[in-house]
């Protein structure tokens, strides 16, 4: 039995890196929380919402990065790579309920301004911009690696840019006393959450009801296999997400005779291989009437079933 791989295999001295910034943005997170609740900002709260989001990112790079070296077993056959899109829905629902919340508070203070200690969030603003930025420089050079290091970087990006926010806040409470812009603010952050948050919920919800992934077209896909040459029809074609980085894809193939089944099978891997797909079983079936329904879930007589990795 093998072990199911992802396409984005992170190095060892990038994982490193990702654990440094994973440990910052922990820190950050539980410095902004403290700081919320003793200075009662709602836009360090929001920003530390976001800092969850965004640490979450990074957390299900590294956890993608473990699962893949973890072996497959006669009951989990695709080891247990599924772990990482559970917790992005739940990660996703969580924050999605954190972003409510804070849009319905920030909703209430507009009507009644609440006192913001200036001071206090200046302070745990600043230093998350600072550690905000260290983060940003550890991942910068490994931006281009992988979407799932992209993805980070991206996201840490959105951590400095939302801790800018939360610094302008603070200074224009300290300069004109408007309690206001800490709810403005805290709105704006909100609406960053609810951003990254839906598209977590979303993407994860798709793969667990394993949709056809959005980069790949199911007419394309079939449009390459028929493109092989002997290979007369394509019927029950499925193409799902395993995880990040790992699709997979089972499918019928319609062929005139059997005897040249390895060449057409090559044919099929490339075909589907230039599609997207790393993972393919491909059964050929022979020209001729249709076969019964039940006799067609087994490999009889005029089937072969094959696979292409």
């Amino acid at each position: 039995m093998t072990t199911p791989t992802c396409t984005d295999r992170v190095p060892r001295p990038v994982l490193t890196r990702l654990w440094v910034v994973l440990g910052l943005t922990v820190v950050t997170f539980v410095a902004e929380v403290v700081g919320s609740w003793y200075s009662g900002s709602l836009a360090l709260l929001a920003d530390a919402g976001h800092l969850l989001t965004d640490g979450g990112a990074v957390a299900l790079t590294i956890l993608t990065a473990w699962l893949a070296t973890r072996p497959a077993t006669a009951r989990r056959t695709y080891g247990h790579l599924r772990w990482e899109i559970l917790g992005a829905l739940i990660n996703g629902a969580v924050l999605l309920a954190l972003s409510a919340w804070i849009v319905v508070e920030a909703v209430a203070r507009f009507r009644a301004p609440v006192a913001v200690e200036s001071g206090v969030v200046l302070v745990v603003a600043v230093a998350g911009l600072i550690t905000n930025g260290i983060a940003l420089a550890l991942l910068h050079r490994d931006k281009e690696g992988s979407l799932n290091l992209r993805g980070a970087y991206l996201h840490v990006l959105g951590d400095l840019l939302g801790s800018v926010g939360v610094i302008a806040a603070a200074v224009v409470i300290r300069m004109t006393g408007w309690m206001t812009a800490d709810p403005l603010v805290s709105m704006v952050l909100a609406l960053m959450i609810v951003v990254g948050a839906w598209r977590l919920v979303r993407e994860s919800a798709e793969v667990l009801l394993e949709q056809v992934p959005r980069h790949i077209a199911l007419e394309e896909v079939e449009r390459r296999m028929l493109g092989v040459a002997g290979v007369t029809a394509v019927h029950d074609l499925h193409i799902w997400t395993v995880t990040s980085g790992m699709v997979a894809m089972s499918g019928h193939a319609v062929v005139p005779a059997l005897t040249d089944h390895p060449r057409v099978l090559e044919g099929l891997q490339r075909a589907v291989t230039g599609a997207g797909i790393a993972h393919a079983t491909i059964q050929l079936e022979v020209e001729g009437p249709c076969p019964e329904p039940e006799r067609d879930a087994h490999a009889g007589h005029g089937h072969h079933r094959g696979h292409a990795h």
